[in-house]
């Protein structure tokens, strides 16, 4: 927001130059991004008159003009512009002046053969307009010659232009500016205070009918007939134009002048295009949401689709305004307008919020509305903009009614507590000793604030809250700030800790980065995707989605891996293997659930240099390729994985898959992709994919004996190999044969490797033959038959006995 030094010293005492002030505001939380000095634009430009005006002699465009500028004699002027006559009141600049608005020092020369001294100004000469046909000339034919022409002009002022914090509603107008320099300064408010007035009601000129009183507590409407539109003077003129906004006529400005002045936003209607649009003789204003399809053309120029979530402002029905946003194009005052329907309205933020984005279209109210507007100055604003109408434009106001459902009182009362304050606040400089804020100053600081204060024990207050501090003032910690604040921050001490240490990872992290490096190294890169995905199923699906396609929060991350390697193929990337740890999120009946899983894809060839070894035909990934990828990073990780049998899972082959247990505990799941999806979309053969509870591996390696290994020596004598061969049943998984022979083999078998399996021609229907080579060794000796024998046939009667299997060697 642009703010007038000169208006807001009208507004409050303040001696601080206007650099001092931008500091002391920034200090205070209320940045001054820019200081734009107005002065400096016409810095040396005077009020002169033209006493003659003669064509130049060798230019057809030029005139050479005597011009009084208040000295001893008249000034040559060689002057360029078609509207240049005598007996005209003008701006010039004197030799010497410097004008930034067209990057000009004016300096004594001859112009096609004429001395010329001074330049006689346009407005865009001076900075105050894009363009101009002519010089400026002055209407004030009893200005004094020679004097500066920056007040004439609403050049003597500087502009702050400020951006509040979202939390500051107040800080949008500059009575709340003003009210905020008062408590920085100690200085006196000199708030505008419109009169008492009296309305007599016009019987039937005007109802309300308000639909929904939480989207809209209050509305008050304003008759006021016989108004004469015309531009505004020029004080408002100028008031609006430091501010950025152009004038339009008097009853606008009034409008919006009032927005600048107190934060409120007004819209003015034409009573009688009103009345046109709603097809009646009797009005009624009403406020309610909008219908599907119903239309309505803004005072920028476009049609513009209504939604649901718009606010509307309805004549009879009929929409003539969007709420809080923007007024309707075959309503708005013009200069045919006699009468007029004043709106002074309080919305709901988050409704105007929603009205506003949904249409991509942001204005100077709905930017107030937003933020939240004082409740309680609403009547007072619609005072004051009555008051200055009937002064700038005449009129008389004939009716006024009012539809009020705001709550009774608009006041927090806060707890304050002093010693809070020194926990949160610590010490403070005073002079060349260190204290701590004192209750005086607690209480000068939030009664400048507008905060009323009753110490109900010792050193503690009950503090009520002004009204325009409503929204942003709710606890005890905001009163805290805002006695830090106005204290000064450059008051408080600085002290470090007394004792810093280095930072460090904790074994959870340090872990997931283990498990991360383990996965890298077996040739799998980790990526990284979005937790939005499109809506399918019974996914958590956001309120207030930035893009309606991607609304909802994952419940796993393999689909996305999958998408991803998709993605990948068909950009000529070949086979994509990655994995991801991140965060699913899952409906439950007990609400929602967040869990982190470990996800991974693999498919393709992972040696470099496949195609020249297959004869430049693509290799594909087998079963026992993907599975031994796994199986070397859970032997990495110091970890048994057992695998068995599973069909939940519709993405993966029902034949092909397997869930992962790890000491009793579902671990996840692995499996080949389904042929049907698999050819759905367009994938390489064979590809695979598992996904990892993190949570449970997690609780296994933070176990002592895998976060700290025990040495153990490698034996130096040679291994006792036996090989051992016999059918079983295909459901038999050889986790349960081998964890069998283990169990059996004792100390003495150091090792179980399965090195074929063959089904077919010979083996009894139903199973399959499996043959496994068993290692045996101590580390003190080398084994002997008479020792491996009875071990060995131990495991083969286990097998027998356990498994029920038929023993080929």
């Amino acid at each position: 927001m642009r703010i007038s030094v000169n208006w807001l010293r009208e507004l409050v005492d303040v001696t601080l130059t206007p650099e001092e002030l931008a500091e002391t505001l920034t200090i205070a939380g209320i940045e001054v991004e820019d200081i734009e000095d107005r002065r400096q634009l016409a810095d040396g430009v005077v009020i002169g008159k033209i006493l003659k005006r003669e064509q130049h002699p060798n230019a057809d465009k030029l005139s050479v003009c005597e011009v009084d500028i208040g000295g001893e004699s008249p000034s040559t002027i060689v002057c360029g512009a078609p509207n240049a006559r005598a007996d005209i009141f003008v701006a010039v600049a004197t030799p010497g002046t410097y004008l930034p608005a067209i990057d000009l020092k004016i300096k004594p020369a001859k112009l096609r053969g004429v001395r010329s001294e001074g330049m006689i100004c346009s407005l865009a000469e001076l900075g105050l307009a894009k363009e101009s046909e002519g010089i400026h000339i002055f209407s004030d034919e009893t200005l004094e010659l020679g004097t500066d022409v920056r007040p004439l002009l609403g050049l003597d002022d500087v502009i702050l232009d400020i951006s509040p914090t979202a939390n500051r509603a107040d800080a949008l107008s500059m009575v709340g500016v003003a009210r905020e320099v008062a408590a920085l300064t100690d200085g006196s408010l000199h708030l505008p205070q419109p009169p008492n007035l009296s309305i007599k009601t016009k019987k039937g000129a005007l109802t309300l009918d308000i639909a929904d009183d939480t989207a809209c507590p209050a509305y008050i409407g304003t008759i006021i007939e016989g108004v004469n539109i015309a531009p505004s003077p020029e004080w408002l003129q100028k008031r609006l134009e430091a501010a950025g906004v152009r004038p339009i006529n008097n009853v606008v400005d009034v409008t919006n002048y009032v927005l600048l002045e107190w934060g409120q936003p007004l819209h003015a209607f034409d009573q009688d295009r009103l009345k046109t649009v709603a097809g009646g003789k009797s009005l009624t204003i009403g406020v309610r949401f909008a219908q599907e399809k119903e239309t309505l053309k803004t005072l920028d120029g476009q049609e513009r689709v209504l939604v649901a979530q718009n606010l509307l402002i309805t004549a009879n029905d009929v929409p003539v305004a969007i709420a809080g946003v923007m007024g309707g194009e075959d309503t708005e005052v013009y200069e045919g307008t006699q009468n007029i329907v004043l709106e002074a309205a309080l919305f709901n933020p988050i409704t105007i919020r929603r009205s506003s984005k949904s249409q991509g279209l942001r204005s100077e109210s709905s930017a107030r509305y937003e933020r939240g507007v004082n409740q309680i100055e609403l009547d007072l604003a619609c005072a004051r903009a009555i008051a200055l109408i009937t002064e700038l434009a005449g009129g008389k106001v004939v009716h006024q009614v009012i539809a009020d459902a705001r709550p009774d009182h608009h006041t927090r009362s806060i707890e304050l507590r002093l010693e809070r304050i020194h926990q949160i606040l610590g010490n403070v400089k005073k002079g060349d000793s260190i204290g701590q804020v004192e209750g005086d100053d607690v209480d000068r600081i939030l009664k400048a604030l507008g905060c009323q204060l009753t110490e109900t024990q010792p050193n503690i207050w009950t503090v009520i809250v002004p009204s325009y501090r409503y929204r942003d003032l709710e606890r005890e910690i905001d009163l805290i700030e805002e006695v830090a604040r106005l204290y000064g921050y450059d008051h408080f001490c600085d002290t470090l800790p007394r004792k810093t240490e280095p930072g460090g990872l904790n074994a959870e992290e340090q872990l997931q980065r283990k498990i991360r490096e383990t996965f890298r190294a077996v040739g799998l890169t980790e990526v990284v995707q979005y937790s939005l995905v499109k809506p399918e199923k019974d996914e958590v699906v956001l309120v207030n989605p930035l893009f309606v396609e991607y609304s909802a929060l994952r419940t796993n991350l393999l689909n996305g891996l999958i998408d991803a390697f998709e993605y990948n193929q068909s950009q000529g990337n070949g086979a994509l293997n990655a994995f991801e740890i991140g965060r699913i999120f899952q409906k439950t009946k007990d609400g929602l659930k967040e869990e982190d899983l470990l996800s991974g894809i693999l498919g393709g060839n992972l040696t470099a240099g496949g195609r020249w070894t297959k004869g430049g035909k693509p290799d594909t990934m087998s079963w026992y390729d993907a599975k031994g990828l796994l199986e070397s990073v859970f032997e990495r990780l110091g970890i048994t994985v057992e695998y068995q049998p599973d069909k939940t899972d519709e993405r993966l082959h029902p034949g092909r898959t397997a869930s992962l247990w790890l000491e009793g505990k579902q671990l996840g799941i692995f499996g080949q992709l389904h042929p049907q999806l698999r050819q759905d979309k367009g994938l390489i053969d064979e590809v695979y994919a598992f996904e990892l509870n993190l949570e449970v591996l997690l609780k296994t390696l933070q176990k002592d004996e895998l976060i700290t290994p025990r040495y153990q020596p490698y034996s130096t004598y040679p291994a006792v190999e036996r090989d051992l061969a016999f059918f079983a049943p295909v459901d038999l998984s050889v986790f349960q044969l081998e964890k069998a022979m283990k169990k059996a083999g004792g100390n003495l078998l150091a090792g179980v490797e399965l090195f074929d399996e063959y089904k077919g021609k010979n083996v009894p229907e139903g199973e399959r033959s499996l043959a496994f080579s068993l290692a045996y060794r101590v580390g003190d000796r080398t084994l002997t038959d008479t020792e491996v024998d009875p071990i060995h046939n131990k495991i083969r009667e286990a097998l027998v006995k356990e498994f029920n299997v038929t023993l080929r060697s």
